[in-house]
C-alpha cells in the first residue's frame, strides 16, 4: 500500500494541489498520518483508494484508507466543515460496511485533530 505525504503544513482552503489531488487540509492530514506511521501507530495509509457503492448511482470515496498495525482498516474523511450530503454518506457507508471503522477528522486550532467515529465503536 502506498503512502502519501505532504511537504508542507498548509491550512484549509478547499484548493487542490495539482501534484496529488489533495486540498490543503487533506495534505496537512497526510503529513500527520506520515508522522503516525513513522511512530508505528499506523501501518500505512493511502489517499482516495476506494469508491464505495452505497446505492444505484451513489458512491462514497473516503479521503484516506488507514491500516493499523493489527491490520484493521479505517476510512478517514477530512472536512473543514460537514455538509448534509457528506454527513449522510459517511453514516450510510458505516452502516453498510460494518467491518470498517469510519472517522470524520476535523482540525481544531486549539485542540488539533479531532475525530468522530461512525458508528461509535468501542
Amino acid at each position: 500500500m502506498a503512502n502519501n505525504q505532504a511537504s508542507t503544513y498548509p491550512t484549509a482552503s478547499g484548493q487542490t494541489s495539482a501534484r496529488d489531488g489533495m486540498n490543503k487540509l487533506e495534505a496537512r492530514y497526510a503529513s500527520h498520518l506520515h508522522l503516525l506511521q513513522q511512530a508505528g501507530e499506523i501501518h500505512s495509509f493511502c489517499f482516495e483508494r476506494h469508491n464505495l457503492k452505497l446505492a444505484d448511482r451513489t458512491y462514497y470515496k473516503p479521503d484516506f484508507e488507514v491500516m493499523l498495525p493489527d491490520g484493521t482498516i479505517e476510512f478517514h474523511e477530512v472536512k473543514g466543515f460537514m455538509r448534509d450530503d457528506a454527513n449522510v454518506k459517511i453514516k450510510v457507508a458505516a452502516s453498510q460496511f460494518p467491518q470498517y471503522v469510519f472517522r470524520l477528522v476535523q482540525w481544531d486550532r486549539k485542540a488539533g485533530w479531532q475525530t468522530k467515529t461512525y458508528p461509535p465503536h468501542a
